[in-house]
């Protein structure tokens, strides 16, 4: 399971966090954690309440390389005068403990990490009551439509920005990122058929022009040429680049506009003529307003 829940403990708030740490280049070297990075979130209204940032300074500083291959990277000069772990575990401990952990694949990696870190120094770690990987979560539920599942990938795909690699700002991409997925997926989750791109035609369906029509015209559908005028229309539908489900205008372009049957300056006229005629065939069949139509462009 993507979500995973303990039970007998109170859900709480959600806390995402993340860690730097060395990477081990030789044999048995093992993983350092270089800085911790977390926000507390509230689950209902998804705002940050608390957060908390620091660099940790490893017993064995030579596990730092003097030079980092990224632009924000940590170097051993960076963590030389910070705190130990030993020094910051009690805030981090409080931090963690009895909340829901969150935060990017952190199931292989962070939570393993933090329980080697509490465990070197004789203490015992922070518990949640649950998880959320939003690794997992999204590769099962939003799938690889961005491409690989890395947070850099994904903050790129919604224009969020680079990655930084550190604990305090990949954890508010994470939120910023998980925000926009959920957004994609409810939208798709509201209308699949047209957001997923698997759209048909549903001719029970009714457009507010057609709406319009027969609220006006309430013979219209038993009369057979509004039915081959509409089935006229349907048929050339595809001709046009907006559809009559549209609500929205096509963009201006130069060089196309809208061709109307009656110059600019004679709006007024047209206005009241169309008005005349209307009066002219209320509660009448459309067979009428059509025959009559024909006079509005002489």
């Amino acid at each position: 399971m993507a979500i995973s829940k303990f039970s007998g403990e109170r859900v709480s708030e959600i806390v995402f966090f993340d860690l730097e740490t060395n990477v081990p280049n030789k044999a048995g070297q093992r993983f350092r954690v270089l800085e911790f990075g977390a926000i507390v979130v509230c689950p209902r209204k998804l705002i940050e309440l608390e957060s908390y940032c620091t660099l940790i300074r490893p017993a064995d500083l030579s596990a730092v390389a003097e030079r980092s291959g990224r632009s924000d990277g940590i170097t051993r000069e960076a963590v030389v005068n910070a705190p130990s772990f030993e020094e910051v575990a009690d805030k981090i401990f409080s931090i963690l403990d009895g909340r829901i952990w969150a935060g990017h694949n952190i199931q292989r990696f962070d939570c393993v990490r933090i329980k080697e870190a509490f465990a070197e120094i004789g203490r015992p770690a922070p518990v949640p009551v649950g998880i959320i990987d939003s690794l997992r979560v999204l590769t099962e539920k939003f799938g690889r439509r961005a491409g690989n599942m890395k947070m850099a990938t994904l903050a790129t795909y919604f224009g969020l920005g680079q990655q930084k690699h550190r604990s305090l700002d990949d954890v508010r991409m994470n939120l910023e990122v998980l925000k926009h997925c959920a957004t994609v997926l409810f939208l798709e989750s509201t209308l699949p058929n047209v957001l997923q791109g698997k759209w048909n035609s549903n001719s029970s369906m009714t457009t507010r022009s057609r709406s319009l029509l027969e609220s006006s015209f309430p013979n219209a559908m038993d009369d057979k040429r509004y039915n081959s005028f509409t089935m006229t229309l349907r048929s050339n539908r595809g001709n046009f680049p907006y559809g009559e489900s549209s609500r929205k205008s096509p963009p201006p372009s130069v060089g196309c506009r809208r061709v109307v049957p009656y110059t600019t300056g004679s709006l007024g006229k047209m206005t009241v003529r169309v008005g005349n005629l209307l009066c002219k065939v209320q509660n009448k069949p459309l067979s009428v307003l059509l025959r009559h139509s024909h006079s509005l462009l002489r």
